[in-house]
């Protein structure tokens, strides 16, 4: 019987190839798995890159994971950074994962990419693993074990290996289809696709390129990119687009109240009424009780009252904690920082509060919670709320004690994870911190407790996710994940984590995390260390976690000097927060913004801020891309016309190319002025003037010795380049990103242009038009000899530039030196073969906004030609 997917079993190899190895440390060694001996290793002579070593199996598999075993303690040959390749053969091999090793003694495992884009599994033979740095960088990189887990049944992967070829085939037949139709071999293009059945790309992108690139229908093609965007083809496009974030200092009318300066309080936020919550925190100089609101819509704050005590409601306090309950319109309050001054039997209690926000009472629901089995009194912990299951999460913190001696000794004690279920007024200590008594018994689950951390609520994934904060003097770096319907505590592993500190949040510095639950995203403000000695280290840097990639990426960076202005009353000079800690920031998950409040900036020990600053993450949406692509489109039939009818251009220019830019933005505004002035541009051609774009695409950019059309080579080429910077300038102010090519490529450059479709005369022109002729037809009223050159020409710059090398064809017309008619029709066809080539650079940026499934293949025939 044939295996399945499930049946996973480790697998046979042998070492096929190896870049070198040093002294006995030899590549074989890798076989064998004995953690205890430290010659047991294969070890590189050098560090210096390529490096590898590959392994064959027995017989194709499908390889799902890869374990790698390690010596018993930590060693500086290490791999912190490193890379698999796998296929079937040695020469063509995919990349199967990349990432790195922990600096430890624990056997790691990861997961290989076993499926092809398409779904199918992916049988491979070869496994290739490139080291890239070691834990020491100077150091030589060593592997100590290494195990291929997969599935080898003969049956199973004789079936996979027939599916695999005829989608390899299936692949060829689309480059050939591709090839066929940029060159222009129309007939050969029809056959191919008759025979085989075989599509290049949905009809979609064919029915686009026939109106754009073959008859220059604008506004069909207008017609049907708009449809594309409605039905949300540029979605996904759209979804990899990075945040742009903008910080905004929310102010509000000096004649109404707001809070003062503080830091240690609490903001929470009711996200069906868009109403933030602030509490208490530390002013510089006491403790404060005052409970405030914020209507986001309305902007502006409201005291509802000034001393919570007096109306039954908590004490004044700071580093205390809130969750919102929306089912009930009800804040919940728990813990609280006390000097050791402070500390005494009678006030040591950990009270816990509840504040109706319709009625706006306080209730005390218990005065200790430790003596209802619940948390002791803390600070510095976490609180979240599940408001479906009625259910508060309290983890972490440090327990407060009524003598000092914990602190001189700096044996601190820290609180582990407890519920508290809502309904039925219940305690559950869930896991106890590491060090607690009965952490050593075999039935109960611990935890690495810890101060400063992050925990947040999925309600969707129904999970608790824990990262970062302090324990003593250690700065905690793991991720944590605990479900809370099978309470299974696991760690999670970021998929760029240990490859780059650099890609992930510093630890040791002021953390504030929130969750967007729709997209399946954390967010992380890291600011100001309040260590010293990292002072110098102070920046505001925002995170973002995709909990479907499991990536870690930074949305921004930005050094800000600890100036007055921050904390002066002309902080409105500042066009960010400057760093800080002891503030808050909440996310208001249905205007998609986060709010932040006060702190501590670190420079004076009196000082705290009140400044309220609202931050956005900003992508580009669906009229964002529409508009761009109609500039893209309109500015091409705009060029277009003025080659031919420049008082149409005018028109054209006054309506439809005013009517998409934004005049009001300097950068949109100047570029308009661009296209204007281009009806007063021309460059010479043998005695003759023809108007030219600024951002024109150069044919002699493909590597031809002059530019089609004459005039100066660098010159030309100079404003090509300022040309493509302006409009990737206005791509960014129409908040698009301009899209690139596979190899990161100028889309402005034929020579560059990964899936460019440039079909010289696959429809038949509209009559009356010159268009360069296929082979050696002839075209009417241009010699044969010059319709050939030409024809040879397009196809010569088309596949070089699919190729991304340069041709080295000078582009030669056969101009008649005798005959003022045959130069003006052999320039006509310069200027057709122009037009084509910029119909299929815009072509090619369209249909890098599309789904990749529905177009044709990102590589070229050309890129597996080695001459």
């Amino acid at each position: 019987m044939a295996g399945t997917i499930s049946d996973i079993k480790k697998l046979d190899y042998d070492i096929y190839k190896y870049s070198s190895y040093s002294s006995s440390y030899l590549p074989e060694n890798i076989r064998e798995d004995n953690p205890s001996n430290q010659t047991s290793r294969w070890s590189s002579n050098t560090n210096t890159p390529p490096q590898y070593l590959i392994l064959k199996l027995d017989r194709p598999a499908i390889v799902t994971k890869i374990k790698f075993g390690k010596y018993e303690k930590t060693h500086v040959c290490n791999l912190r950074k490193f890379k698999i390749l796998g296929g079937l053969e040695e020469e063509r091999m995919v990349l199967l994962f990349e990432g790195g090793l922990r600096n430890d003694s624990v056997p790691e495992t990861f997961n290989l990419k076993h499926r092809t884009n398409s779904g199918e599994l992916l049988p491979i033979k070869f496994i290739q693993i490139v080291p890239l740095l070691s834990w020491g960088p100077s150091f030589n990189f060593c592997i100590w074990y290494v195990e291929l887990l997969g599935i080898e049944d003969s049956m199973f992967i004789l079936s996979n290996l027939r599916k695999y070829n005829m989608l390899r085939e299936v692949e060829i037949v689309r480059l050939f289809l591709k090839h066929c139709r940029q060159q222009g071999y129309v007939n050969s293009f029809s056959a191919l696709q008759e025979e085989t059945g075989v599509k290049l790309e949905d009809e979609k992108m064919t029915e686009l390129h026939e109106m754009l690139v073959n008859r220059g229908d604008f506004k069909k093609t207008e017609e049907m990119l708009m449809e594309f965007i409605e039905n949300g083809l540029m979605d996904n496009y759209l979804e990899r687009q990075e945040y742009k974030p903008q910080w905004n200092l929310q102010l509000t009318p000096e004649n109404e109240p707001r809070p003062g300066r503080r830091g240690g309080h609490q903001l929470i936020i009711d996200p069906m009424t868009s109403t933030i919550y602030l509490y208490g925190g530390w002013d510089g100089n006491e403790d404060l009780s005052d409970l405030w609101s914020y209507d986001v819509k309305a902007n502006r704050w409201t005291l509802i009252h000034e001393r919570s005590e007096l109306l039954d409601g908590p004490t004044p306090r700071a580093c205390h904690k809130m969750v919102y309950d929306t089912r009930n319109s009800q804040i919940f309050m728990l813990g609280r920082y006390l000097d050791s001054a402070s500390r005494t039997e009678e006030n040591i209690n950990s009270d816990f509060y509840l504040y109706n926000t319709i009625t706006k009472t306080w209730f005390l629901i218990c005065n200790d919670t430790s003596q209802v089995s619940g948390p002791q009194l803390v600070f510095d912990h976490q609180m979240c709320i599940d408001v479906d299951k009625q259910t508060i999460y309290v983890f972490g913190g440090r327990i407060l004690e009524p003598r000092n001696e914990e602190e001189t000794a700096g044996q601190y004690r820290y609180s582990g994870l407890f519920s508290y279920h809502i309904s039925t007024n219940t305690w559950t200590h869930i896991l106890v911190d590491c060090e607690h008594p009965s952490a050593s018994s075999p039935y109960v689950q611990s935890i690495r407790s810890r101060v400063t951390h992050s925990m947040l609520f999925h309600h969707k994934h129904r999970k608790l996710y824990i990262f970062g904060g302090q324990r003593g003097k250690d700065y905690m770096t793991d991720f944590l994940s605990y479900d809370v319907n099978t309470n299974e505590l696991s760690n999670i592993t970021p998929e760029n984590n240990n490859t780059d500190t650099k890609n992930v949040p510093q630890s040791g510095f002021t953390q504030r995390a929130t969750i967007d639950c729709e997209k399946d995203e954390i967010y992380v403000l890291t600011s100001l260390s309040k260590e010293k000695e990292r002072r110098d280290l102070n920046i505001n840097s925002f995170w973002l976690f995709s909990l479907a990639k499991k990536e870690w990426c930074c949305v921004y960076k930005s050094e800000h000097s600890n100036g007055e202005n921050c904390y002066q009353k002309s902080q409105n000079t500042c066009h960010e927060p400057c760093p800080r800690y002891a503030h808050q920031i909440v996310y208001d998950s249905t205007n998609q913004v986060h709010f932040l409040f006060g702190g501590n900036p670190g420079t004076n020990s009196n000082v705290r801020l009140d400044d309220f600053w609202v931050l956005r993450l900003e992508k580009p949406n669906r009229g964002n891309i529409l508009r761009y692509c109609k500039y893209l489109l309109r500015k091409q039939e705009y060029e277009e016309i003025t080659k031919n009818d420049p008082l149409s251009a005018i028109l054209y220019l006054q309506t439809k190319l005013y009517d998409i830019i934004d005049h009001s933005d300097p950068v949109q505004l100047k570029e308009f002025h661009k296209l204007a002035s281009l009806l007063f541009k021309s460059d010479t051609v043998d005695g003759e003037t023809e108007p030219t774009s600024l951002l024109t695409c150069a044919v002699g950019t493909t590597g031809a010795s002059a530019p089609v059309g004459g005039g100066n080579k660098h010159k030309q080429q100079r404003g090509d380049d300022d040309g493509h910077k302006e409009e990737e300038n206005l791509a960014k102010v129409m908040r698009v990103e301009s899209p690139k090519s596979v190899e990161e490529a100028d889309t402005s450059s034929i020579s560059s242009m990964s899936s460019s479709d440039c079909s010289n005369s696959q429809t038949q022109p509209p009559p009356g038009t010159v268009v360069p002729a296929t082979g050696g037809e002839k075209v009417e009223g241009v010699p044969p000899e010059a319709s050939t050159q030409k024809t040879s020409l397009g196809r010569e710059l088309v596949e070089g530039g699919r190729s991304g090398t340069n041709t080295s064809a000078t582009p030669s017309t056969s101009r008649s030196t005798g005959s003022g008619v045959g130069m003006a029709r052999n320039r006509a066809v310069d200027q057709q073969f122009e037009m084509k080539i910029r119909r299929c650079l815009l072509f090619n940026k369209l249909v890098d906004l599309m789904p990749e499934a529905l177009c044709q293949p990102k590589k070229n025939i050309s890129d597996f030609v080695l001459l």
